[in-house]
């Protein structure tokens, strides 16, 4: 009768410790289970079970994924839980307040102002005392990367938004993706998570490459997606894969086509390539590689010229805008003598004109190239500049 008894009793006691084990694994709201008992299981057992424990994306990024996904979305009924999961993760208050800083500007001041009510409640109940702005060195841009960047905004928006493009440039870039509140990298990521979430893929390559630029891995990149899906949904995740799966491919390296072809050169700070010699003279290097989704036409590169080196005469059908990063260059029209240029100078090109630039005989020059193809051409090669042609910038 004892040993009845106590078996009953260990039977019991196990019984009580399954389902305490089962109650700890728990993480869906109590409801969840009784509603809708499928997605507490793919709560639990999936999302964070399995996903929030991969090893791809460490549990820091995951918190600042997972927030930005829901700040950009309007989901505030779920900050609270997620805020708290942050700081558990050792994410900075700071930094939780400079995220909603950030995504006030890639998801509007609605979102970000609703946001904040709700982390106040969790700020108020840790006892996080009020925060101040960062007084660390602001974070210095890579300088050919935000030439290709700001030329890009003023010759693909300032036309048509003049405003925008100067709040672009000043503001968005020129102030807060400077704030040391937030580092480069963590500001990328922030950026790229909204931009799925909020189902604008066509933003993402510029982001992406500057998020990898700031440190970001591929594989961690990928991770954002997988991570996302389960914030925002699959649809949007799927629609990003394609659009980074293209920047991946892009980063590999240069891809020269046809002589009348444009050039597909790897972005800013994933490291320069060497440019085709067919088409120039001397050590050249290009990088910063911009190319426009369609409709829009518009392209460009960083092209670094040491001492001596040279573009082959060439035209462009609709003409190129070049912006000088550094050093001192020349510039050549047919017909016309050689045009001295420095940082800060801006060249216009007219299409279909003869042309050839370069650095000077004596010292380096980049320049940030921007064009438009017609009918997929951007630009048709001809024949090299001689040293007799070139030589007479000197002369002048």
């Amino acid at each position: 009768m004892k040993n009845i008894a106590a078996s009953i009793a260990i039977s019991a006691l196990a019984t009580t410790g399954v389902e305490a084990q089962e109650e700890r694994k728990r993480v869906a709201p109590p409801a969840v289970y009784t509603v809708a008992p499928g997605l507490g299981h793919f709560t639990d057992d999936v999302l964070f079970g399995e996903v929030w424990v991969r090893t791809d994306l460490a549990p820091r990024d995951r918190s600042l994924v997972t927030l930005s996904a829901i700040v950009s979305t309007g989901k505030n009924e779920q900050i609270a839980a997620h805020v708290s999961r942050a700081l558990d993760n050792d994410v900075k208050p700071g930094e939780i307040g400079e995220l909603i800083t950030h995504l006030a500007f890639y998801s509007g001041w609605p979102n970000a102002i609703s946001a904040v009510t709700e982390i106040k409640k969790v700020f108020n109940e840790r006892q996080i005392a009020p925060l101040n702005n960062s007084e660390a060195t602001r974070i210095e841009l890579e300088a050919a990367a935000e030439a290709t960047r700001k030329a890009t905004v003023d010759a693909a928006v300032a036309p048509t938004a003049a405003a925008l493009a100067d709040l672009t440039n000043r503001v968005l870039f020129g102030d807060l993706w400077q704030r040391p509140d937030l580092s480069a990298r963590d500001r990328s990521l922030v950026t790229m998570a909204a931009l799925i979430a909020v189902g604008q893929p066509e933003q993402l390559p510029f982001h992406a490459n500057r998020a990898m630029d700031n440190g970001l891995t591929r594989p961690e990149a990928s991770e954002v997606l997988t991570h996302v899906a389960f914030y925002s949904g699959w649809p949007r995740a799927m629609s990003a894969v394609p659009v980074l799966k293209q920047v991946f491919e892009n980063r590999k390296g240069i891809q020269v086509s046809a002589p009348q072809a444009n050039i597909s050169i790897t972005p800013a700070g994933a490291g320069a390539a060497p440019a085709p010699a067919e088409y120039f003279t001397g050590s050249v290097r290009i990088s910063g590689r911009y190319q426009a989704e369609a409709p829009a036409r518009i392209g460009g590169a960083t092209v670094s010229f040491s001492a001596g080196a040279r573009t082959a005469w060439h035209t462009h059908p609709l003409g190129q805008t070049l912006f000088i990063v550094s050093g001192r260059g020349w510039v050549q029209k047919e017909g016309e003598p050689v045009q001295q240029v420095g940082p800060g100078d801006v060249v216009w090109i007219p299409p279909l004109i003869r042309h050839w630039h370069g650095a000077s005989a004596s010292e380096p020059m980049s320049h940030f190239a921007v064009a438009e193809a017609l009918d997929g051409s951007a630009v048709t090669w001809m024949e090299k500049v001689s040293d007799e042609d070139y030589g007479k910038g000197a002369a002048e």
